[in-house]
This record gives C-alpha cells, sequence and structure tokens, in this order.
C-alpha cells in the first residue's frame, strides 16, 4: 500500500508540474478591430506597376487598444505570397496617401522584417506598440517584390488605396501614386483589450453590407453607422463591428465569392473575440434565380427553403461558438431592372421574412424591411432610401439601417 501510495503522489507530483501556474490576473486578449471578406482577382485588376511595389491601403478601426496586429492573408494564392515589409501608422486626412509621421512603426513577423504565406493561409503579424483610439484611421504600408498572379482582395472597399514602385512603405507620403479603391492581401486588424473588455460584431452579408451607393473615404455604410453608435456610447467603446458583406454575394451558391455558407467559418466564426452576428443576406438568392433558366414554382420553393435551412445551419455553428445570432428581414426590390423584383419575387421575400421574424430561431431580429420600404408601396424602397436603382440603399438608407440595429441585441451592459 505504501508502494502504491507513493506511486500516486509521485504521479500526481507530475502532473501538478505539467499544469501551468494560474494567473493572479486575466491576461490581454485579442478583440478584431477591423476585417473584411476576400474574392481572388489577377495581377491585371490592380494598378501595380512591374516588379517591387508599395501598397498602402487604409481602414478605419472599430474599438481601440495599446498594441495591434495585421492579419494578412493568401486565401486564393495559387503562389507564396512574399512580404518584404509592412509597416502601420495612423493616417493623416481622408482620402489621403498621407500618415502621421511620429506614429510610423515597423510590423514584424515572428521577429523578422519580411513573411512567406503559402498558398491558402493567413498569417498574423507579431503586436506592434501602437496605441490606437476607436474609429481611428491605420495606414497600413506593404512591401512586396512583386503582385501576386492571383491576389487576394475585397473589390468595394469604399476607400482609397495606393500604389507606387519600389519601397516607399515609411514615406510620409506616396507622390505620385496610382490609386484604387480595392483592399488587397489585408483581411483583418485585431487590437489588444484587457481581458473581458473586448468584443466584435460581425455583419455578415451582400452588397448592402458592402454599401454599394455609398460614398468613398466617408464611412457610411450601415455598419459604419453601427460602429460610430458603439463608439459614442463609452459603455461599449470596447465593441467593433467587422464588415464582412460582399457585393453580388449569395448565401447558397457561389457567384461573386464564395457562397455566404462556405465562407462563415474563416470570414466570422474564427474572428478574434466575436461575440455576435448580424446576418443579412439571400436578396442575391431570390432575385438571381431568373438568371439561372426559367422561374419555376419548384425553383421558387427550393430557394425559399434552402435559405431558411442555411439560416438554422448559421445559427448552430454560432451558438456552438457562443456567438449571439441577430437575423435581419431582406429589404424590398420592387421595381429593379437588376434582376427579377416581380410579385412572385417579392412573395419569396416575403416568406423568408415571415420565418426570420416568427421562427424564433434567432437571438433577436432587426427588421430592416420595415424600416426601409415605402409604406405606400411596401414592395419598394422609401423613395428617399433608394440609391436609384430600386435595390440599394442611399446613404439616408443606410443611416437608417445603422440605428435600427438594437445595442442590447448585441451586447451585454
Amino acid at each position: 500500500m505504501r508502494r502504491i501510495g507513493t506511486r500516486l503522489l509521485g504521479l500526481a507530483l507530475c502532473v501538478g508540474l505539467a499544469w501551468p501556474a494560474t494567473a493572479a490576473t486575466s491576461p490581454p486578449t485579442w478583440t478584431g478591430s477591423w476585417a473584411t471578406a476576400l474574392v481572388p482577382t489577377d495581377a491585371a485588376n490592380l494598378p501595380a506597376p512591374q516588379g517591387e511595389v508599395t501598397i498602402r491601403q487604409v481602414v478605419r478601426l472599430g474599438a481601440g487598444g495599446p498594441r495591434l496586429r495585421l492579419r494578412l492573408a493568401n486565401t486564393f494564392g495559387t503562389a507564396p505570397l512574399r512580404i518584404d515589409g509592412a509597416r502601420v501608422a495612423l493616417a493623416a486626412a481622408p482620402g489621403g496617401s498621407g500618415i502621421v509621421a511620429e506614429t510610423d512603426r515597423a510590423v514584424t513577423f515572428d521577429g523578422q522584417s519580411g513573411v512567406t504565406i503559402p498558398p491558402g493561409a493567413t498569417w498574423l503579424s507579431d503586436p506592434v506598440n501602437l496605441p490606437v483610439e476607436g474609429l481611428a484611421r491605420l495606414a497600413v504600408s506593404l512591401r512586396l517584390p512583386e503582385v501576386p498572379r492571383q491576389a487576394s482582395v475585397h473589390r468595394s472597399a469604399r476607400t482609397t488605396a495606393f500604389v507606387v514602385a519600389g519601397d516607399q512603405s515609411a514615406a510620409p507620403e506616396l507622390a505620385g501614386a496610382a490609386t484604387f479603391t480595392q483592399w488587397a492581401q489585408l483581411a483583418g486588424v485585431d487590437v489588444e483589450r484587457p481581458s473581458g473588455k473586448g468584443t466584435a460584431v460581425v455583419t455578415l452579408g451582400d452588397s448592402i453590407t458592402d454599401g454599394s451607393g455609398a460614398g468613398v473615404d466617408v464611412y457610411e455604410r450601415w455598419p459604419d453607422v453601427l460602429a460610430a453608435r458603439l463608439q459614442a456610447d463609452p459603455r461599449t467603446k470596447g465593441v467593433s463591428v467587422l464588415n464582412v458583406g460582399i457585393g453580388g454575394n449569395k448565401l447558397l451558391k457561389d457567384g461573386s465569392g464564395q457562397a455566404a455558407l462556405a465562407r462563415l467559418d474563416r470570414d466570422v466564426l474564427t474572428q478574434s473575440g466575436v461575440k455576435a452576428l448580424i446576418v443579412l443576406i439571400g436578396i442575391n438568392d431570390i432575385g438571381g434565380l431568373s438568371r439561372e433558366g426559367e422561374v419555376t414554382p419548384e425553383k421558387r420553393t427550393q430557394v425559399v427553403t434552402g435559405l431558411i435551412a442555411a439560416y438554422r445551419q448559421i445559427v448552430t455553428r454560432a451558438h456552438e461558438r457562443g456567438i449571439r445570432v441577430i437575423g435581419a428581414t431582406i429589404l424590398p426590390c420592387g421595381g429593379t431592372k437588376v434582376y427579377r423584383s416581380d410579385a412572385d419575387a417579392d412573395a419569396d421575400r416575403q416568406a423568408v421574412n415571415a420565418w426570420i421574424r416568427g421562427s424564433g430561431v434567432f437571438d433577436a431580429v432587426v427588421d430592416f424591411d420595415r424600416v426601409t420600404r415605402d409604406p405606400a408601396h411596401p414592395e419598394r424602397l422609401l423613395p428617399a432610401y433608394d440609391s436609384g436603382d430600386q435595390l440599394h440603399p442611399s446613404p439616408a438608407g443606410y443611416k437608417a439601417m445603422g440605428e435600427a440595429v438594437a445595442i442590447g441585441a448585441l451586447v451585454k451592459r
């Protein structure tokens, strides 16, 4: 018995040595402050010179923090992505390439100035000691030996980016730079927050979440409006909004980017600190049916039931990660020439919306349909909220949407 007892004691000591001591205080944690959803494109779609280039792109952060890190991506690359250098700084003015010089910081990767990212992979940088406030505009400069043949980009950044030849990553301003409105090879920015003081809200959607109809460098998409509301309230300054909408995106089928259900893990569930998800997607599945041949009752039923089943999948998978899911009703699009918008299409939309409102599957519902529709013609957008194509809201419409989201549905105060 003594021998067995001695062995058990020894085993207990070994096991005890294997467990780290509990820290007196919880360590800081990382929270997503900005993110985007990427799609593939080739080098011809970026106005880049041949050879070594510097790409400077600006992002508006959500929550602030004392340190940050970059999330670089080679999601759709067919070859390793080599980045020879990276820097971050606060942007000087909206729409310009200038930086606030005293905030310029070098970014490292495992202590090295550059990194090679395998095809399909993402890479987190080392932490950067740059304190940033909520809604700060961050300039991210990447030095590449060449633009990859197949880049991973977000096509509708609605923010001006700059590209010049050579290594100008530390330049206070990029004189003579070519401009474009895409984000390239950059998937996210995380900030360090005290434990329990950071939360990310992800908005999953299509062009209405991506902001078609909104201006450039003015941050007037509905997730931008929501982000500004959160930062204006001292109780929610630790909450960020991560917009992963893709123009033309569908829930059930690939098209403009992978189907939302297919990119759920990458663009939503693995974001740092995500605690809530707002889902606004489905109008392209409904309207785009007319582009796939004859619209039959059977095809219409398949779309409606397919959307409902996919929403259930999203909620189930998010709940397994402890993420609250807010369902958003689909906006009216009567009269649009983009795709089918007849009475049958509206009936399908209304059927999906009725399920979103009444199923009880979602943790909460934001009724964007009610917010944006014309009371006299509920199948259409309110004229003041119409960008002109009877599909995408105007800046006034996006403002109404961003103000309609109940903060209490997103975070615990």
